[in-house]
């Protein structure tokens, strides 16, 4: 189930905007799931692949997908992209759209692991290298199977807790 579907009062494009002040666009909420699903594919390639120079790789490439996400927004991902593309053009148009900022921070999340696994890989602790890339995977994981995004649930609960 999405954030936006579990919390919808506490997502701010519901609301509407102070005067003066922008508004975010809003996402499809399917556009995070199905990069999750990628992500997911990339991940499980890294677990199979480790320890060598092309589990690297790969976690490279997606280490840099998840430094777009966290920079730029999850909206101009190569993910994203491939979703805008090829899959959206196919579905109904979604109930409602979602804030980016949860996702957002569930990119910089995501990156987060990755350098980690990174860092194991490339300093000969694979241990590390798997146990960041695993975490990762799950977190990927139940957002792709089950449209729950731990990242985003991490962000709510800051946002609430920074409030009281």
């Amino acid at each position: 189930m999405s954030t936006t579907q579990q919390h919808p009062q506490q997502h701010p494009q519901h609301h509407q905007a102070a005067a003066g002040q922008a508004r975010p666009a809003g996402i499809d909420p399917r556009g995070p799931q199905f990069a999750a699903a990628l992500t997911s594919i990339a991940l499980i390639a890294v677990l199979l692949l480790a320890p060598g120079p092309a589990a690297v790789v790969v976690l490279t490439l997606q280490a840099a997908v998840f430094a777009v996400g966290a920079t730029l927004g999850v909206q101009h991902t190569p993910y994203s992209w491939l979703f805008r593309t090829l899959v959206r053009p196919r579905l109904a148009a979604p109930e409602h759209l979602e804030d980016p900022a949860p996702p957002r921070f569930a990119q910089t999340v995501g990156l987060g692991f990755a350098v980690v696994g990174l860092v194991g890989f490339l300093a000969g602790v694979d241990l590390l290298g798997l146990v960041a890339t695993g975490f990762a995977l799950v977190a990927a994981l139940l957002n792709a199977l089950f449209r729950f995004c731990l990242g985003c649930e991490l962000y709510l609960l800051g946002r609430r807790l920074a409030t009281h």
